[in-house]
């Protein structure tokens, strides 16, 4: 398309007071997230996100560090969080999507057993204005859910999954292994467990997301799902990470990307055993938070960043093959890590 037209369109469509997604200017869709985001700390990596062009913004959980069961608390936590200028900026300009982990959901690794999790769902929703018509307002399972992003055949589906309101509880280690094998390594307390994150309506919720009809579907997680650890939090200490790669193989869904938080680290992973073509994983933490001891991962293919991150994935859609560019950047901006694909790579047809 001419250039002259595309910026007559964007005249035309200003005028009329209407917004103009970066993908219907340029061709190109972009989303950006992050995780970790402690309420009590500057906050600086906002003003490189702002400057940014974006499609949507996704946090993915720690949004806030609330850690209690007085939700008055929670809801001050919530609060500050909203009144920073760089957040509230980002919140009033870009669509912006969140789900929760466990200090947002009210207890560091918390499952279902926490009292509290009513109350501080409607708090979430609430606070990042979520419809009251939303389905995540009603579900008495959690609070996942999912957007779309673009137009016609250059649309994307966030898939965000609630890993807290309905998860069994973690198998530990044990005392005496963790504080003389796992504690001086790094190496978290957890073993394999038994159960799931999610309960089987979720899971029946997720399956018919999956087949929904976008070229893209990106699940956002809290926790990171390609990561073979099981030392801390995440998809592989039940047999969900297995049941993910099952049904995606069931169904013969193209176009599945994953993006996740909680490590405190960010790097990208990728699957290529047992699925039908490569699975990436880009975790992005944190925010405003670093953790310098990263925990073993064999399928982890960068460099792994202990410094402050967020995360993009940018669609090139004028391609014939569109491609997607994807990783981190840190506190100015700057690329840290970063993968090219097309989009035929993450396709089986």
């Amino acid at each position: 398309m001419d250039k002259r037209w595309i910026l007559l369109s964007v005249v035309v469509v200003t005028l009329l007071g209407g917004q103009v997604s970066e993908a219907e200017t340029t061709g190109t869709t972009n989303i950006l997230f992050g995780s970790c985001s402690h309420q009590d700390k500057p906050m600086p990596i906002f003003n490189a996100i702002l400057s940014e062009p974006k499609d949507a913004f996704v946090f993915l959980g720690d949004n806030i560090y609330g850690d209690t069961e007085n939700m008055e608390v929670l809801a001050q936590k919530y609060k500050k969080l909203g009144a920073n200028p760089l957040v509230k900026n980002l919140r009033e300009t870009t669509p912006t999507y969140a789900i929760w982990d466990d200090h947002d959901y009210g207890v560091n690794d918390g499952g279902k057993d926490y009292p509290q999790k009513q109350a501080s769902k409607k708090l979430l929703l609430d606070f990042w204005q979520v419809p009251k018509d939303s389905p995540r307002r009603t579900r008495e399972d959690g609070l996942y859910g999912s957007y779309v992003v673009g137009q016609g055949a250059h649309q994307i589906r966030i898939i965000l999954p609630d890993l807290r309101y309905q998860r069994d509880d973690l198998t530990s280690v044990g005392k005496f292994d963790f504080f003389t094998n796992r504690r001086p390594k790094n190496m978290g307390p957890y073993s394999k467990s038994v159960g799931s994150m999610m309960g089987e309506q979720q899971w029946e919720w997720l399956a018919a997301e999956l087949q929904k009809p976008e070229a893209i579907k990106i699940i956002a997680s809290s926790l990171q799902v390609l990561s073979d650890f099981t030392g801390w939090e995440a998809w592989g200490n039940f047999d969900d990470k297995q049941r993910l790669l099952d049904l995606i193989k069931k169904h013969r869904v193209n176009g599945v990307m994953l993006i996740s938080g909680d490590t405190h680290w960010g790097e990208i992973s990728k699957l290529e055993v047992g699925v039908d073509y490569p699975l990436w994983d880009i975790t992005s933490s944190g925010l405003t938070e670093e953790w310098k001891q990263v925990s073993p991962n064999k399928n982890r293919v960068s460099e792994a960043t202990t410094e402050v991150n967020y995360g993009f994935i940018s669609v090139n859609w004028a391609d014939e093959n569109p491609s997607i560019h994807f990783g981190l950047k840190d506190v100015e901006g700057k690329l840290v890590v970063s993968k090219t694909i097309n989009l035929s790579d993450i396709s089986i047809y």
